[in-house]
């Protein structure tokens, strides 16, 4: 649901509220599509894979029970949010809107903080040795040219 707020109905609101903002057909709004496409990609294959290899989901009262070291988590620690951060960048871009590009770097800002004070030691916690395998392995967010593999 998270994804859905932050990547759908905050920037609607903001498009809403922003008489600038259009979506007149440009080569920036075909790059914007473009990028919001493969977040979306992106998204879809993040959530699924923790539903199938980690057993759970996002949301904080149900959370995955299998550290996910699958498909884009094997060449970077947080695709999901490269995803939602991909969708908002495009979204900035397709709409020519400066207000989306400040929340896109609001989002970025707040993620910056949150996975290394938060997100990374719960990890850390939850799944021991195996996360700090992982992390010392796999970058945060820039991506591994080739993926990761366990021994």
């Amino acid at each position: 649901m998270l994804p859905g707020v932050v990547a759908g109905v905050v920037p609607a609101l903001i498009v809403a509220g922003t008489e600038e903002a259009g979506l007149a057909w440009s080569g920036r709004t075909a790059l914007g599509v473009a990028l919001v496409a493969a977040g979306l990609g992106l998204l879809a294959q993040t959530i699924a894979l923790f539903a199938t290899v980690g057993r759970g989901t996002l949301a904080p009262w149900d959370p995955t029970e299998r550290l996910v070291v699958h498909g884009p988590y094997r060449r970077t620690r947080n695709p999901m949010i490269s995803g939602v951060l991909c969708v908002l960048l495009g979204e900035a871009l397709a709409f020519g809107s400066w207000p989306l590009l400040g929340w896109f770097a609001l989002v970025l800002a707040v993620n910056a903080v949150w996975f290394p004070l938060v997100e990374e030691p719960g990890l850390r916690r939850r799944f021991g040795d195996d996360y700090a395998a992982y992390r010392a392995a796999v970058p945060r967010w820039i991506p591994r040219l080739r993926p990761w593999r366990p021994s």
